[in-house]
């Protein structure tokens, strides 16, 4: 049996999904700024509820990233922390993927353009098509940029996702030529989702050692602040 504990704490979301089998039971709720204060504690619940320790797991897989720069580091940390106490290695996760793959799940569409609000009117970037599988692949590199300069994406019919579009909806819309409706404004990632590909990626040798459980930022000015107070840097 396959075991797997996730974590994704990247946006305003905050999630633990246990993963047994292709079963998953989750934790999940809007939480800014309260991610430290309820991971620790579901991760305890979701294993007390399943009978097992943290050592019986196979891996613990993790949103590596881009998003909310505390939020990323609280999920590294943690996950880094648990693995290294049970000696079990990570499985890091793109944010974006998890997102891409929970809009397919959604909407049934398979080619699905990834965007969270990066703050600084920026927007963090990804094209992926999700086959029958649930393997979410990516079509061009994840990045950071503005929104009326996101990379266009392939031939196909595309779907956006992700909170990018709430903010930005005219622009991207227009950018990658969809109609304004051919978006779920409103998804979030989920640790469901982090754990569902990260299966996945551990049957493939993917997993890694818990040094490694880095994130990863996309925006190399990390400490920069923006000029506007309502356009705050996590």
């Amino acid at each position: 049996m396959l075991r797997l504990l996730a974590i994704e704490t990247a946006t305003e979301a905050c999630s633990v999904a246990l993963y047994q089998d292709g079963d998953v039971l989750e934790r999940f709720e809007i939480a800014p700024r309260r991610h430290a204060a309820l991971v620790l504690p579901w991760v305890e619940a979701l294993l007390t509820d399943a009978a097992i320790t943290p050592a019986q797991l196979d891996a613990i897989a993790f949103g590596r990233g881009p998003g909310s720069f505390t939020g990323l580091r609280i999920a590294a940390g943690v996950t880094q922390g648990l693995a290294f106490a049970a000696d079990i290695p990570v499985v890091p996760v793109s944010t974006l993927a998890a997102l891409a793959y929970g809009a397919h799940i959604a909407s049934g569409r398979t080619n699905i353009l990834a965007a969270l609000d990066a703050r600084m009117k920026e927007v963090y970037w990804g094209a992926y098509r999700v086959d029958s599988s649930g393997h979410a692949s990516l079509v061009s590199e994840e990045r950071v940029c503005a929104p009326e300069a996101v990379p266009l994406p392939g031939s196909g019919e595309w779907f956006g996702a992700g909170s990018g579009w709430q903010s930005y909806r005219d622009v991207l819309s227009a950018r990658c030529d969809l109609s304004k409706t051919a978006c779920l404004p409103d998804c979030l990632p989920h640790a469901s989702d982090i754990a569902q590909l990260a299966a996945g990626l551990y049957q493939v040798g993917e997993a890694v050692p818990p040094e490694q459980a880095a994130p990863v930022y996309l925006r190399n000015n990390v400490a920069d602040k923006p000029k506007s107070n309502n356009l705050g840097s996590e």
